[in-house]
């Protein structure tokens, strides 16, 4: 629908000035988001040769959209993920609010200044949501929203204390698939509280938007249960289309193409009067309609479009006072109050010197006022600007919440069964605390996309039961068909249902995983995922990582373990996803007892102030576990490896595996130990925490931290300097391969470089090389070579 008509500002002498007020901040706001870019890649001293980068244009696309809402609509509970090119916007605004400083601006994208896009642990404002790779911060809204009535539904947060979760988006990120998975996710869940706001300028960095597709994206929302606002038309706008000419004024812009109205936006009022002379010159009233506008006033009245209007934008935003879930589509100019409006170059285009200098003339500002907050305005107008941005609800907003740890148990108990696998100890350790009144079961959230039941997670979903905001029954229960699932939906449930969309996925994980900062309420979210599909979404978790959302990733089945499924369904490269990626510590368990060792420390480490999120990647594979004679391994398995088979001093040879191929590691250790006398067994259960404290003890030498043998170098110290190691895993090779540089010995290294296909495991692991004849032979070769 489109926005109603506003209140005349004449009529309301107390809104005129509103709206005089946030026109003068939103002119603020242009100028200082300029300024910034200008002065990183003009005025500051560059070392290295290179653009530093920034997006004046598509800051001025919606200056106007974020004054209106910082400054009039948001609510202190409310929260905000900002278009990643606004976020000089972002910081110009908590800069009017005293909570960003000059220094920090004159950095922008330099070391300890502003970053380039909006971010929760790099920059110091306060962020709700960090953005940067397109689409993700609309889309997170949408789970933030239902994490929000997760925890009202559960008695952890106030019904009056819900906010909106607000995204403002380009509407180049309108082509992103997550959106559109996120819409499909959000029905099933009845979304509500959610605004995502669209600075439709209509162009990107390749192209002008499509003309055909707008009408598009009201159907698409409106299918999915959205209101749609459209905010096509400013109050000056409206009020000409009222005048003598003024329906074929409109008609005419109804009608123009995106790419005609960005042409004569550059041109300028000459160019418009020309064009519309000829398009309309024998339509009733327009020449005259025309004859009232000078040049300048021309160029302002076609560019006066609903998102540069703020008597409009507030209107609008006044107008919905409901939780139903709303697209403002807010028409834009890319670039609007600058030379460069318009133009199809001006995403990654900036203003030179001289264009610049002529905005600051504009505005009033003297040379050396540049970074003045109300340079140009006098004192009174100022001191009213002053006391507005002041008195705005933003400048009520609460620090976010440092909710208290959730007690973790001293020791989960370890599974029963002589033959286990890890996918199946993993959800019998769930299952174990569903059953428990153990605090933290309570804040357990388990998710999956559309893989509960093969994952594991069924146990705990029968004791817990499905999360739905109205009651949703068991119709096979209800007909007594027997079914291992008794999964009732309630309000009470703790399991998330998903489809199978990865990116929705992560995305609800790193929504739950912030719901301690956000709503001042610890969860502990648990996702499952088949292993190889995490590089489907693998966006999604850096997204999550880099917020430093807190969650527990199960990737499981994994590696060509899997092996009837095919080279499709079989992962290769995740071992070296977890050891990449930052603000994920991963493991790989192959037994019972060290997956629930792992799991304990992971839902206390998840809560660490310099905790993170944890990745265990599991099995199906039934191994026979071992016989523990004391738990004297476990500190070293939670660092990242352990002698399962200790070597004996100086020996000059070990073995060592990961995850799913302990059975032929021991194997071949069986056959090798009476060639080899002192041969070792090394588990390892973690490659990442392994390289990492190996690469921080060798970059202590370099930060004057003196410098402390790391926990694979005492390990692997116990052999000789030029022993032989194999190294093996149903994974990359080069997980394990870089063992081999710690003390300088010589490496063997076994895995899975390339698809793998169907089959059994014998032959599998045979043609893979993974099996226990491949270890013994690359032992060999060793020591012929």
């Amino acid at each position: 629908m489109n926005a109603p008509a506003p209140l005349i500002a004449a009529e309301n002498p107390a809104r005129a000035e509103q709206v005089a007020l946030l026109t003068q901040i939103e002119q603020r706001l242009r100028w200082l988001s300029s300024w910034t870019v200008h002065n990183a890649n003009n005025l500051r001293e560059k070392r290295d040769g290179l653009k530093v980068g920034g997006h004046q244009a598509s800051c001025a696309s919606i200056t106007a959209v974020m004054t209106a809402l910082y400054f009039h609509a948001l609510r202190p509970q409310d929260k905000v993920a900002v278009k990643p090119h606004a976020g000089p916007v972002l910081h110009s605004i908590h800069y009017l609010l005293d909570e960003q400083t000059r220094e920090k601006l004159e950095r922008f994208r330099g070391l300890g200044g502003v970053q380039s896009y909006p971010s929760r642990t790099k920059d110091t404002i306060p962020v709700d949501f960090s953005t940067g790779s397109v689409g993700l911060g609309v889309a997170v809204t949408a789970f933030s929203s239902l994490v929000q009535d997760y925890l009202v539904a559960h008695g952890k947060l106030a019904e009056a204390d819900t906010g909106r979760m607000i995204a403002l988006m380009g509407d180049a990120e309108l082509d992103e698939g997550n959106i559109y998975e996120c819409l499909i996710e959000g029905y099933k869940h009845d979304l509500r509280n959610c605004w995502w706001i669209v600075d439709y300028n209509r162009q990107s960095l390749d192209a002008t938007t499509a003309d055909r597709m707008f009408r598009r994206f009201d159907d698409i929302f409106e299918t999915c249960g959205w209101r749609v606002v459209t905010l096509k038309h400013g109050r000056l706008q409206r009020e000409a289309f009222k005048r003598p000419g003024g329906q074929a004024l409109e008609d005419w812009i109804e009608n123009c193409p995106n790419a005609d109205f960005a042409v004569l936006t550059y041109l300028g009022g000459a160019a418009w009067r020309e064009r519309l002379a000829r398009d309309l010159g024998d339509a009733n009233g327009v020449a005259e309609l025309l004859a009232t506008h000078d040049d300048a006033q021309l160029a302002r009245l076609m560019t006066n479009l609903g998102g540069h209007c703020i008597e409009t934008l507030i209107d609008a935003f006044d107008n919905v006072t409901d939780d139903r879930p709303t697209l403002f589509i807010a028409y834009t100019v890319k670039g609007y109050g600058l030379p460069l409006a318009g133009h199809k170059d001006n995403h990654s285009g900036m203003m030179n010197t001289t264009q610049i200098e002529g905005l600051r003339a504009e505005l009033g500002i003297e040379p050396g006022q540049e970074w003045d907050k109300w340079a140009g305005l006098g004192d009174n107008l100022a001191a009213r600007l002053e006391a507005l941005v002041k008195d705005s609800p933003i400048a009520r907003k609460v620090a976010e919440h440092r909710a208290p740890a959730i007690p973790v148990p001293a020791r989960l108990p370890v599974p029963e069964g002589a033959v286990q696998s890890t996918q199946a100890a993993f959800g019998r350790v769930l299952f174990d605390l569903a059953k428990s009144d153990e605090a933290l079961a309570d804040r357990l959230v388990t998710t999956a996309p559309d893989v509960t039941q093969t994952t594991n997670l069924g146990a705990f979903v029968n004791q817990r039961g499905l999360f739905r905001r109205q009651e949703l029954a068991d119709v096979f229960q209800k007909a007594r068909i027997p079914s291992a699932q008794k999964w009732t939906a309630t309000t009470a449930g703790q399991h998330i249902e998903l489809g199978i969309a990865e990116n929705n996925f992560f995305l609800l994980l790193a929504s739950l995983g912030l719901a301690a900062p956000h709503f001042g309420t610890r969860l502990l979210p648990v996702g499952t995922v088949y292993d190889p599909f995490i590089a489907r979404g693998l966006d999604a978790l850096n997204y999550g990582c880099y917020q430093d959302a807190r969650f527990l990733l199960v990737g499981t089945p994994s590696g060509i373990t899997l092996a009837g499924e095919g080279g499709a369904h079989q992962s290769i490269n995740t071992p070296l996803i977890g050891m990449g990626q930052p603000g994920l510590e991963s493991f790989e368990p192959a037994f019972a007892d060290e997956v629930a060792l792992l799991m304990r420390w992971a839902f206390a480490h998840m809560q660490a102030d310099d905790g993170s999120s944890v990745y265990l990647r599991l099995t199906t594979r039934q191994i026979e576990q071992q016989a523990r004679g004391n738990n004297a391994w476990e500190a070293d398995a939670l660092a990242g490896a352990y002698w399962l088979r200790e070597p004996v001093p100086g020996s000059t040879a070990a073995i060592a595996y990961c995850g799913a191929v302990a059975p032929e590691a021991l194997s071949a250790w069986e056959a090798l130990k009476d060639d080899l006398p002192g041969l070792g067994l090394l588990a390892v259960t973690s490659p990442d925490r392994l390289h990492r404290a190996w690469s921080a003890a060798r970059a202590a030498r370099w930060n004057g931290s003196a410098r402390q043998p790391s926990h694979i170098e005492t390990l692997l110290g116990q052999l000789a300097p030029g022993a032989g190691l194999v190294t093996v895993l149903d994974g990359s090779p080069a997980a394990l391969s870089w063992l081999g540089g710690v003390c300088g010995q010589r490496v063997s290294p076994l895995g899975t470089d390339r698809f793998g296909q169907t089959g059994d495991l014998p032959d599998l692991y045979r043609t893979y090389r993974l099996d226990a004849e491949a270890i013994i032979d690359a032992m060999a070769e060793l020591f012929l070579n």
